[in-house]
């Protein structure tokens, strides 16, 4: 009979055993190392096309006449003022359109002679109306690369 005995007190101790909680121990954690480095690379290509559409216009206008054995039979040198407008479509292939309305000159009526026929003569008319008087179209890309290396040395 002892040897039941035996059998039935290991299997009490087994099943108590099972029973308590064991406690769990942590163990740190410690660098297996004395140095090291670490090493990055980055490379950022940025690419940026862009177009400076610059218009020059005049709002007003310009009149002159000068001569010498000319006549314009007495009438005004001032002639009629008429209102202009002007669209600009821009060059380029930009958007926007500009327009606008000034005042100019009607030269319909103006009407000059050689005073004296056949004697020496000279004459200078010049008029210059509302509108662009220049357009400039920069169109331009611009690729810029950025190269970033980083090293990092540690030791413990």
């Amino acid at each position: 009979m002892t040897s039941g005995r035996i059998t039935l007190w290991y299997a009490l101790s087994v099943v108590v055993a099972s029973v308590i909680p064991a406690t769990a121990l942590a163990v740190p954690v410690v660098p297996n190392f004395t140095q090291g480095s670490m090493t990055s690379h980055t490379e950022t290509t940025s690419k940026v096309t862009e177009t400076i559409n610059s218009i020059d216009y005049a709002t007003g206008w310009q009149y002159s006449v000068s001569g010498s054995n000319v006549t314009n039979g007495g009438q005004s040198l001032s002639p009629n003022p008429t209102t202009n407008s002007v669209i600009v479509n821009p060059l380029g292939g930009t958007e926007g359109q500009v327009t606008s309305a000034n005042s100019g000159l009607d030269l319909n009526g103006q009407s000059f002679a050689i005073e004296t026929p056949g004697a020496a003569f000279q004459f200078t008319q010049t008029y210059m109306g509302p509108g662009v008087t220049n357009q400039t179209v920069i169109q331009r890309t611009t690729e810029v690369t950025s190269i970033t290396d980083t090293t990092s040395i540690f030791t413990q």
